[in-house]
């Protein structure tokens, strides 16, 4: 184990190589263009065994991870913002293909206004295509994330798409000091890319084809379980993970103090860490406050969400994303799950932080304080009723 001092994009890029992806497909985009820069690198000098292929747009690099991907490589791309938008055609032939295609998005917002900075609706906007969707708090996870990813996306039971989201700039241009594991140490965890959903000479078979409805919906259901079954398979890695690396995970779900909280704010992403460290501070002063982060939002954890809120008087969705004319879609999601579980609590959705604008500690202290008044609102945090946001 080597301890390096890495930005999310290095940690990230370090990740990918110790896995020993086939195929690197690449198209620059900020903020995600160092991992790919970090990856071409590691080619040049050869310290990577890998095709790392140049395309000229990222249509082209899904298309082109969809192709290697076809052929049994273990493949890797990366994308942000609109590229991801570009891709998305492309994301539902990778799922529906069963292709275990890793990508890493670096989360920006989307235009129009044109911003580099940081928000989730990129990802957040493709939940229905089929690909599990994991959110990252720090350096370390998400090097960790980089080979636990393909364990999970090419077990035989899942073979489905992966997407590693890291909060622009936030985490992606952000040093820390993180542990690097050993190539030994990779390949015991992680097994060489096995699979039968490909092209071979020797065994013929029909691959990205059509159906008529009887059989389409089939097909559909069959993607729909492979991403059910995830859950389970993410526990198995995370155990295997465990016992090799030292680092434990926690599955779907990340809580902090929630056990006897009567205040729970929900989030996701790196600004986790400021929540956790304002639960501690309310905790110090006799408010019993905790933390559920949201570790992946495909597939959703609706059980651990409703096991660890239930005894809560109020709970808070904290989130970078708005659909437009209704509410967050994380916050529709948190409530699909208490109302499936017949939860009755008093919930609130605060929107915060789109086009990268600061999140501060003053405002999650502000979160808490309104859920004590037990109002149920959807409030946009930074923004002032007497100062609207206006477009000409």
């Amino acid at each position: 184990m080597n301890r390096k001092f890495l930005s999310g994009n290095d940690a990230l890029a370090y990740g990918i190589s110790l896995a020993r992806p086939h195929v690197i497909s690449a198209y620059p985009i900020t903020p995600q263009t160092i991992v790919v820069e970090r990856l071409s690198e590691m080619v040049e000098d050869d310290s990577l065994k890998a095709e790392f292929i140049h395309v000229e747009s990222e249509h082209s690099a899904l298309s082109c991870a969809i192709g290697a991907s076809a052929v049994g490589a273990r493949t890797f791309t990366a994308t942000s913002s609109q590229g991801l938008l570009y891709m998305a055609e492309c994301l539902t032939y990778a799922a529906g293909g069963r292709f275990p295609i890793v990508m890493m998005n670096a989360n920006r917002s989307t235009a129009l206004p044109w911003s580099i900075y940081g928000d989730q609706r990129d990802s957040l906007s493709q939940l229905d295509c089929g690909w599990i969707q994991a959110y990252t708090q720090d350096a370390q996870e998400s090097l960790d994330m980089a080979f636990l990813s393909y364990y999970i996306a090419e077990h035989p039971h899942v073979l489905t798409p992966f997407m590693i989201n890291l909060d622009g700039f936030h985490l992606t241009h952000t040093y820390e000091v993180v542990d690097v594991p050993t190539q030994t140490q990779v390949d015991e965890f992680l097994p060489a890319f096995q699979t039968d959903n490909k092209l071979d000479l020797e065994h013929p078979r029909n691959l990205a084809f059509s159906t008529s409805p009887e059989h389409n919906m089939s097909f559909k259901y069959k993607e729909h379980l492979g991403m059910l079954n995830a859950t389970e398979i993410i526990k198995e890695a995370e155990k295997h993970f465990a016992n090799l690396f030292g680092r434990q995970y926690s599955g779907l779900v990340d809580s902090h103090r929630c056990d006897d909280a009567d205040y729970i704010l929900i989030t996701l992403g790196s600004i986790s860490g400021l929540c956790r460290n304002v639960v501690d501070k309310l905790r110090s002063e006799g408010i019993k406050t905790g933390l559920l982060r949201l570790r992946y939002i495909r597939p959703f954890p609706n059980t651990e969400i409703a096991e660890i809120v239930k005894n809560a008087k109020a709970v808070a969705t904290l989130e970078k994303d708005i659909s437009f004319g209704n509410e967050g879609t994380v916050y529709t999601n948190v409530n699909s799950a208490l109302q499936k579980a017949q939860i009755s609590i008093a919930s609130s959705n605060f929107i915060g932080g789109l086009g990268g604008l600061d999140i501060r500690e003053e405002d999650i202290r502000n979160i808490f304080v309104h859920l004590q008044t037990d109002a149920q609102t959807v409030t946009f945090i930074g923004i002032k009723e007497d100062n609207p946001c206006t477009q000409n």
